[in-house]
């Protein structure tokens, strides 16, 4: 009878610490998600933001539905693009993916 309330009370003591070691680990994890996940992803954006920015007539560009074109007026949020010779189409701006001068610098 006295063995299990010791067993007990030595097992409790022993735990004392545990509750330090999880925080510190959660906080290590944090690190490596915003290390893996979190930071390249918003350098991506932030790229993509400038991208969008920096779009002119002439730039040739890649859409997210993979069509390839020269981009002909810029306007606010709409682009017109010149897929083909005398074949143009209107689209957001959010939708251009790449310029053809960021492909090459990416293959550099």
């Amino acid at each position: 009878m006295f063995a299990t309330n010791a067993y007990a009370m030595a097992g409790g003591q022993g735990q004392q610490g545990g509750g330090l070691e999880g925080v510190v680990m959660l906080l290590v994890m944090f690190g490596i998600f915003y290390l893996l996940l979190i930071r390249p992803q918003q350098k991506r954006a932030k790229q993509h933001k400038s991208l969008i920015e920096a779009l002119k007539a002439g730039d040739e560009v890649v859409t997210a539905g993979g069509i390839h074109g020269k981009v002909v007026a810029v306007q606010e949020e709409v682009l017109t693009l010149e897929i083909s010779s005398g074949v143009k189409i209107r689209l957001n701006r959010n939708s251009i993916l790449t310029t053809k001068a960021t492909q090459v610098e990416a293959k550099d």
